[in-house]
């Protein structure tokens, strides 16, 4: 259990870390309207997963900006680590984000409004709107493996089964409160509660990393709370656009890497071999054609 009262040792500073590869014009868009999402001076690390566009050069130019060019491809949560790991003591707030992301006026100031009513709140997430303005159900319960599983199998074939419903929260009120975990597109992060789990588990190399992490976050005495009040547009699906089939793949396995580091034995392993199939038929159906 976190000792979450304890004084931090990281001062009041607030940083951003967008993870990049190939950004192009929406890390533009992403930093301008950071500008206008809060009063306060922000740090912002880019986090580049070895991009050769033009993008990153832009970003240099803004004085608040610092481009950290890991020149490989260490994912979405190795990236994430590696910017955050570029940060000093001075930052004891940390949003880490997606480069595809709009943000609405005063959202992150909102954010850090919240952050003031939960003293035991480890990560923050606001609303997220597709572009056409439909509310993303970015706020979920934790997949047990009987939702995990119906999801996982059926959520694309079938999708208003139950177990996709209750796992995505979708028709539950936009109110503020706690959740098993936070969308990894946008997140305010308070750096003790990073800390006390390591931030993410690099095994993920795409997917599943942000549902890992606000278990483990909750696990460690933390809490994952759901801020609606504060909103971003996320345009999404420009990595997965690039290779949707190993996209698909990575998915999968991701997923099923989640559910088998939590149902260990071997009483658990024909249940963990019914799932894989399950998965592998999954991403047989949803790739033919491509």
């Amino acid at each position: 259990m976190a000792r979450v009262t304890e004084p931090s040792r990281y001062g009041d500073g607030v940083a951003v870390v967008v993870v990049t590869y190939f950004p192009g014009e929406d890390l533009d868009r992403f930093l301008d309207s950071l500008e206008k999402a809060t009063t306060r001076d922000v740090h912002v690390v880019v986090a580049d997963n070895d991009s050769t566009d033009d993008a990153l050069d832009r970003a240099e130019k803004r004085t608040y900006t610092h481009v950290l060019r890991i020149g490989e491809n260490l994912g979405y949560g190795g990236g994430a680590n590696r910017g955050v790991a570029a940060l000093d003591d001075r930052y004891g707030w940390v949003v880490i984000a997606n480069p595809d992301l709009e943000w609405e006026p005063g959202s992150l100031d909102t954010l850090l409004e919240a952050a003031r009513r939960w003293p035991r709140g480890g990560a923050f997430g606001p609303l997220i709107r597709d572009p056409d303005g439909t509310v993303y159900p970015s706020a979920r319960l934790l997949p047990s493996l009987g939702r995990g599983v119906g999801h996982a199998v059926f959520g694309k074939i079938w999708p208003a089964n139950p177990w996709t419903r209750a796992y995505r929260q979708e028709h539950a009120a936009p109110s503020e409160r706690t959740s098993g975990w936070l969308s990894g597109s946008c997140q305010l992060i308070r750096r003790e509660a990073w800390d006390s789990v390591g931030g993410f588990d690099t095994r993920y190399f795409m997917y599943f990393e942000d549902v890992d992490l606000g278990d483990r976050i909750g696990r460690a005495g933390w809490l994952n709370v759901y801020v609606p009040s504060a909103a971003v547009t996320h345009i999404g699906g420009k990595a997965t656009s690039r290779a949707p089939k190993k996209m698909l793949a990575a998915h999968h396995e991701s997923a099923y890497r989640y559910l088998a580091d939590r149902h260990q034995g071997l009483a658990w392993k024909p249940v963990l071999a019914a799932v894989k199939l399950g998965l592998k038929l999954r991403l047989k159906f949803e790739t033919r054609g491509k």
